[in-house]
């Protein structure tokens, strides 16, 4: 055993920098309201220097496991049933491709951590097991998939252990989000017999936490109440506060749609956003041209609110969500993790002395056996 002095600085100095941080920031929301009217490109970051640093805080937190202590931080957490278009919505938002084909394609939690990057070259790395794998936007999706089978196996299993992919790119919002196997009832492809089980236990613990915005994936396609992502979120999120929602494939099924979303039959507190996907072999900035196109000039999409259509919209709400989100959960945040390393200095503190000599080893064992003789 060490001296009490070196054992306390193990007690994870990046913690308590980390705390350090946000206790010197200012996280006061009215920064926030202030700046809501000024006009934001779209898909850019909104972030500003006091924003940026808060978020880098939250995902090196992350990082360190520190959810494994029960202290739950501030999570965007992307849900829907499979084929649901979530996939899609994730490319669009982060300008990659991500892995595709039947079945599951999300088969760990991915943490997706998007950064405005000023290089036009794109930075792109996955973390997993302890270690960082840099790639590249044309490996990516080949990357993630070697990463997944490192993780959950090769079959078609799924973990809950997380990965993590780190995107620092132009244009891209500053986000974190964690995104979470499609939601499927029947076993099919070689997925266990109990895969929709394992899918339920995984999105439920994410989802539940307070400190969750759940961002529910639905396809217009569908009756938004017959959903099992929808059945999930309003289990946890009754009123709908925690919760958007992304209807996709928009332009498959206009039909209704307005009703759909202005009803709001499933209580979704933080509103809708309709976007179109991505087709074939369009580029994301064509993709996003034919978006705007779509809204504009469809008979029933045109009737629907701007403020509730396409990706860039998308972006921005995410964003602003996630500031508020961050700035309420914060202090609370630096409390317990406060309180946890004054719980941990203390049984440190109770610990033995470092004994420096044979003189000093032969006192405390003696000390030990009166201990022992006289109970």
């Amino acid at each position: 055993m060490g001296s009490q002095t070196p054992v306390k600085q193990e007690t994870s100095p990046t913690v308590v920098h980390s705390v350090q941080k946000m206790s010197l920031l200012n996280i006061s929301g009215e920064h926030y309201e202030e700046e809501e009217e000024r006009p934001q490109a779209p898909i850019v970051a909104s972030y500003n220097d006091r924003i940026r640093p808060l978020l880098d805080t939250v995902d090196s937190l992350r990082h360190l496991k520190i959810m494994q202590e029960g202290i739950q931080l501030p999570t965007i957490v992307v849900v829907g049933d499979q084929s649901s278009g979530k996939s899609s919505v994730l490319e669009s938002l982060a300008g990659i491709s991500l892995p595709r084909g039947q079945g599951i394609c999300t088969r760990v939690p991915l943490i997706m951590r998007l950064q405005n990057h000023s290089n036009p070259v794109p930075e792109l790395s996955l973390e997993f097991n302890g270690k960082v794998v840099p790639t590249d936007e044309e490996h990516i999706a080949d990357a993630i998939n070697l990463a997944t089978e490192e993780i959950a196996g090769k079959g078609k299993g799924i973990s809950n252990s997380p990965l993590t992919l780190v995107v620092k790119k132009m244009a891209v919002p500053d986000l974190t989000m964690v995104d979470l196997p499609g939601i499927t009832r029947v076993p099919v492809h070689g997925q266990p017999e109990d895969i929709y089980e394992q899918i339920s236990n995984i999105i439920m613990e994410f989802i539940t936490p307070e400190e969750s915005i759940i961002l529910n994936v639905l396809s217009a396609s569908v009756d938004f109440s017959t959903c099992e992502s929808i059945r999930m979120s309003q289990r946890v999120d009754k009123t709908g506060q925690r919760t958007l929602a992304v209807v996709t494939k928009a332009d498959r099924s206009p039909e209704g749609l307005l009703e759909k979303v202005t009803a709001d039959d499933v209580n979704i507190g933080l509103g809708y956003v309709c976007v179109r996907n991505r087709i074939g072999d369009e580029t994301y900035e064509e993709a996003r041209e034919e978006e705007a196109k779509l809204f504009e000039t469809n008979p029933q999409l045109s009737k629907i609110n701007k403020s509730m259509v396409g990706i860039p919209v998308l972006a921005e709400k995410l964003v602003k969500i996630q500031a508020t989100i961050i700035v309420k959960c914060l202090p609370e945040i630096v409390r317990k993790i406060n309180d946890k390393l004054s719980a941990n200095i203390e049984d440190l503190n109770k610990l033995p002395k470092h004994l420096n000599s044979v003189a000093e080893a032969m006192t405390s064992f003696m000390h030990i056996l009166v201990l022992l003789k006289n109970p």
